[in-house]
């Protein structure tokens, strides 16, 4: 229930900090979840066993909610740091691994160009795969919160050149639906 921070010390960049690029929201599209299990197939076939779990995540999976037009997965692996056992392999499907975060669950983030795929990777029993299918199901069954988030995505948009402001802005509403969501599974 706890809302992680990154280290600010921590320099996760492992490319160097990308170049700003407009924030879009673009109303839902059907072919999301689509794109996703395409997606998911390759990364279940390239890594084998090593992948212990690939979640569609972020509002790319949630029905009727507009999004920025990349594919978010969850991937599980045993052990984060043990880069050598997954890494090679997603790097041969095209996807490069961009940000390496030791202080926020040892988080990697790989992304594919093209379509636009950011690949989150995490251990299993992470905090984070759990709270962000909490997330995304809380969402899928709750119009209210996923009309208001839709309306906070929508402004944080606005004008911004950075994800990480973009995210910033909506963080408010995000978090009082969390408290909402942890509220009704009796957590808090």
């Amino acid at each position: 229930m706890r809302h992680y921070e990154s280290d600010p010390d921590e320099m996760p960049w492992v490319r160097g900090k990308p170049a700003p690029e407009q924030v879009h929201v673009v109303p839902y599209d059907p072919d999301w979840p689509v794109r996703y299990e395409r997606l998911a197939a390759q990364v279940r076939q390239a890594l084998g066993a090593a992948a212990l779990d690939v979640e569609h995540m972020g509002s790319t999976a949630v029905p009727g909610l507009p999004a920025k037009p990349v594919i978010d997965i969850d991937l599980a692996v045993a052990d984060p740091t043990r880069e050598d056992e997954y890494v090679p392999a997603l790097e041969a499907l095209g996807y490069a691994l961009i940000l390496r975060e030791p202080s926020w669950h040892q988080h990697r983030l790989l992304q594919l160009a093209s379509p636009r795929v950011n690949l989150h990777v995490f251990g299993p029993d992470c905090p984070e795969n759990i709270r962000h299918r909490m997330f995304r199901d809380w969402l899928r069954a709750h119009g209210a919160d996923r009309d208001l988030y839709a309306q906070a995505k929508h402004a944080a948009a606005d004008g911004v050149m950075q994800v990480m402001e973009y995210n910033k802005r909506k963080e408010s509403v995000l978090r009082g639906i969390y408290e909402r969501m942890f509220r009704a599974a009796g957590f808090i």
